[in-house]
């Protein structure tokens, strides 16, 4: 063969594989706020796609050679759908323009509902509008945990123990992260049916967990410190009082604090039972990660206002609810009923919900909570749920009825303690008094957490009985852990964008 034709069909193998990786990274904006616009469907061929972010941005790996005929199609509630040709993408921001509703449009075959018979409609037609049989997904899960220290102070009172004064304790509330965060994201096939709680299996095709380990080996470091103490001052046989005010407790001393020396225990390490054990802990991890995960994404769907006993009541309980009409929306050449619900007197939540003029599914919820949902403080102890807010948004899928296509969920709370702390080392085997050591302080700490879900389904097709029994469900993965946020780790596949604060995120050196 010819150098120079050797060369061509190189190039051209070369192209080929370039084409089939290529990926659209963009950011869509509103034409006249420029504004980001979140939560927009962005699909290829009016097939598979993905989600915009919080920020607006989102991208997508294409898997296929470009032609001229490939489109990406841009579909958000209130906008104009926008048709941008695969080929001529060049631009990193795409602008999408609101679309102006006339009411004779929205009434052409529909009569004038109020919103009392609207929100009626949209109860009556749950059964018939949304897919509740066997149904397979390709969906992309995320949850972020962050831990927030707003107040940490313990005073030492009293310590027969010289190594624990003021001085060591203030130390270790110093090397204590005040913030932390835990991000978890999932991509895998979910087998389920909806109004079934065991109907569920999850296989998991990548996972990762960013987070900062070093936060372990700091706790692991003092706990090492604390054992060295305490190994000194205290006897083998003794027990502890721990005290906080009229509450009591006792706890024994755990053995393994005087445990075999380091030595005996590197040899135990080398044999063949502990290798098994390791191996055994590893695919009980696997398994522990795959039932949480598989638990916390059907609990995210399943709490949608669609399903009974909802906490977003207010299909159920619509009596208890005031309702308002405010406008109409446009979404994928389909028309939608903007409608505000408000409690009237105990219920917890309000939002928005958009339904369909023609088969008056609810097509997208956006909630928030009026007032704390959980809220408790005595005796110096002290929790709030005070957020709860999320959205739901719904789309059809292959039987022409509505399956989720997004949800998010941010949770917040807050805890606090403020009382004092005694703890007293006794020892009935000793001649005279039991008690051989005491310390006695005074705690103040209070935490607050968010947890932030996200799930975004790319792929939804309705399954036969058959096809969900015969997939068996294996726990064969493990998250890969991340020390940083790494761009490269989810490349090839879809995924929903990250925001800035996982971008930024960054072990401690």
């Amino acid at each position: 063969m010819k150098p120079k034709l050797l060369f061509l069909l190189v190039t051209l193998f070369i192209s080929q594989l370039f084409n089939a990786q290529e990926s659209i990274h963009a950011k869509l904006i509103d034409s006249t706020t420029q504004k980001p616009i979140p939560f927009a469907t962005i699909e290829l061929n009016k097939k598979s796609g993905v989600i915009s972010n919080e920020n607006g941005i989102f991208q997508m790996y294409l898997g296929k050679k470009i032609t001229k005929k490939d489109s990406l199609y841009i579909n958000c509630l209130g906008y104009e759908t926008k048709r941008v040709a695969v080929k001529k993408f060049t631009d990193s921001i795409i602008v999408l323009s609101t679309k102006s509703i006339e009411l004779n449009e929205v009434l052409v075959s529909n009569k004038k509902y109020t919103v009392d018979e609207i929100i009626e409609k949209a109860k009556e037609n749950l059964a018939n509008n949304y897919d509740f049989e066997y149904s397979k997904s390709r969906l992309f899960y995320r949850q972020s945990d962050n831990n927030n220290i707003i107040k940490n102070t313990i005073d030492i009172k009293k310590s027969t123990i010289p190594e624990i004064n003021q001085k060591f304790v203030d130390s270790i509330l110093y090397i204590m992260p005040k913030n932390s965060g835990n991000y978890t994201e999932i991509l895998g096939d979910f087998y389920q049916k909806p109004i079934s709680k065991d109907a569920l299996k999850l296989d998991i095709i990548k996972a990762s967990n960013l987070y900062d380990k070093n936060n372990e080996i700091s706790f692991e470091g003092l706990e090492e410190k604390f054992n060295n103490i305490f190994k000194k001052h205290v006897k083998r046989d003794s027990y502890f009082k721990i005290k906080s005010g009229i509450f009591e407790t006792k706890e024994d001393i755990d053995s393994s604090l005087f445990g075999k020396n380091k030595e005996v225990d590197k040899d135990i390490e080398k044999t063949k039972a502990f290798i098994e054990e390791q191996k055994k802990n590893e695919a009980e991890r696997k398994k522990n990660f795959l039932r949480y995960r598989k638990h916390a994404i059907s609990n995210l769907g399943a709490s949608s206002c669609i399903f009974e006993d909802s906490h977003l009541n207010f299909l159920e309980k619509s009596n208890r609810y005031e309702f308002e009409l405010l406008d109409y929306q446009f979404l994928n050449g389909e028309f939608a009923y903007k409608i505000t619900f408000t409690p009237k007197r105990k219920e917890d939540f309000k939002g928005v919900i958009y339904v369909n003029t023609d088969d008056f599914a609810i097509i997208r919820l956006d909630y928030e909570n009026v007032k704390p949902l959980k809220k408790f403080r005595l005796l110096g102890i002290s929790f709030s749920h005070y957020q709860t807010k999320g959205t739901y948004i719904y789309s059809k899928n292959n039987t022409d009825k509505y399956a989720l296509k997004y949800a998010e969920v941010e949770l917040g709370s807050k805890f606090g303690i403020k009382r004092p702390l005694k703890i007293i080392e006794k020892n009935k085997h000793t001649k005279g008094r039991r008690k051989q050591n005491e310390i006695s302080t005074d705690i103040h700490f209070q935490v607050a957490n968010i947890v932030k879900k996200e799930l975004v389904v790319f792929e939804n097709e309705s399954i036969t009985e058959t096809i969900f029994n015969s997939f068996k469900e294996k726990a064969k993965v493990k998250p890969t852990y991340l020390p940083k946020y790494d761009p490269e780790f989810w490349k090839g596949y879809n995924v929903m964008e990250p925001n800035q604060a996982i971008k930024d995120f960054k072990s401690i050196e």
